[in-house]
């Protein structure tokens, strides 16, 4: 079926965090929001019908997970992704950022060493420091217009109290799909030094572009076991709000470490709704998804078109994954709090804040462009007007 991706939908009813919570993120709510990362479109209709049917049943008590909740799941992976994941693998978490928690708690020490590479998924920072571990920076490095991994400075920065890295593959909120070679590489350094690669690949399905998602664990057997993957079906089919994604943990006496601590928490289950969204998304929901990437991409050129058009001095990059796209707005000459202001105050538009993601996004900002298109040229026009006033025009 032909899915639309243009109708605007009021999600003032919708609980939505991207919209409810403006004022106490951002200090008013007349903001468009273009900020954290869900989609204001609906889901596809395979998995509406599924958890209507749910929800016609009127019961609604524990949930169990069978064995074609797992066939659907690493059949999308190995169609999609050539990725081989056995059941035995996989275990349900409410979402990567509690896996990521759990790991800190249940697999390192306090005062161990836990490196990330900012720009970088904001909650990052906190969960490494907020459990008591000390936070290593390995930025990428900008080449160009482009991204890259610097394995100089992780080299130097690597001794024996560091027993994590934490991947963000693709990245966000830079957008690189971090390539075989460039992933060996990174993993062949952390082999040598016996570092666990904790890999954030919640945005694999999400790719724009000729690029191709290449999961960390599926390049070898060595690099599987010496890792924890962390995906799920709600990121690409707009399920955030049912907490359900999964951790893969190849490493027998690793799962079971795992399986272990999210039973004490008593956080294995599914809710019932995430059961059958999750099941029928991997089924069922291809056809939706293929679409919204041409939708999306589409989205991500015309925010490239706009500004180079309409406001030159900010340069947006093309994401090869994700749907975020990392706005360079160094050319306005503005120091953060001024770019903030501007947003905010001028252009009334809500943005993710490059220094967010740590002090190497200074000068730029996030935009989420999963919206209608109605909405994209509504936000880059707030910001053109914003930008004129500033500049008088020019």
């Amino acid at each position: 079926m032909k899915y639309d991706f243009d109708t605007v939908i009021d999600r003032s009813l919708n609980d939505a965090a991207k919209y409810d919570e403006l004022e106490t993120k951002f200090g008013r709510a007349d903001l468009l929001p273009m900020w954290v990362a869900d989609m204001d479109f609906k889901s596809a209709q395979p998995i509406l019908d599924a958890i209507a049917r749910r929800a016609d049943q009127g019961v609604f008590g524990y949930t169990t997970r069978h064995d074609s909740y797992f066939k659907e799941m690493c059949s999308w992976y190995k169609r999609r992704h050539n990725w081989d994941i056995k059941k035995e693998w996989i275990l349900h978490s409410p979402g990567v950022c509690t896996t990521i928690s759990v790991i800190m708690r249940e697999f390192t020490q306090p005062g161990d060493k836990i490196i990330i590479q900012p720009p970088v998924y904001y909650p990052f920072f906190d969960l490494v420091r907020d459990n008591g571990r000390e936070l290593v920076l390995n930025p990428l490095k900008r080449v160009g217009d482009e991204y890259v991994m610097d394995y100089e400075d992780l080299e130097k920065k690597i001794d024996d109290k560091v027993k994590f890295l934490i991947l963000s593959n693709p990245h966000n909120p830079v957008g690189r799909v971090w390539t075989k070679e460039e992933l060996t590489r990174l993993g062949d350094i952390c082999l040598k030094h016996q570092i666990k690669i904790l890999s954030d690949e919640i945005h694999g399905d999400i790719i724009t572009g000729e690029h191709r998602y290449i999961p960390f664990a599926s390049i070898s057997e060595e690099f599987a076991k010496h890792s924890i993957t962390c995906f799920s079906a709600t990121k690409p089919f707009n399920l955030a709000g049912l907490q359900a994604s999964f951790a893969i943990l190849p490493e027998r006496k690793d799962y079971e470490r795992f399986e272990k601590l999210m039973g004490i928490l008593d956080i294995r289950r599914n809710n019932c709704f995430s059961l059958v969204a999750v099941e029928a998304a991997y089924r069922e929901g291809e056809e939706w998804l293929d679409q919204l990437l041409i939708y999306l991409k589409d989205n991500i050129d015309y925010v490239a078109d706009y500004c180079s058009r309409h406001i030159p001095r900010i340069k947006p990059n093309k994401p090869q994954g994700t749907y975020l796209v990392w706005l360079d707005c160094r050319e306005l000459g503005l120091d953060d709090k001024a770019l903030n202001d501007l947003m905010l105050e001028r252009a009334k538009v809500a943005l993710d804040g490059g220094t967010w993601f740590g002090a190497e996004g200074s000068g730029f900002i996030r935009m989420n462009v999963a919206s209608p298109r109605a909405m994209i040229k509504e936000g880059l026009e707030r910001i053109e007007k914003a930008v004129n006033e500033l500049y008088g025009g020019q």
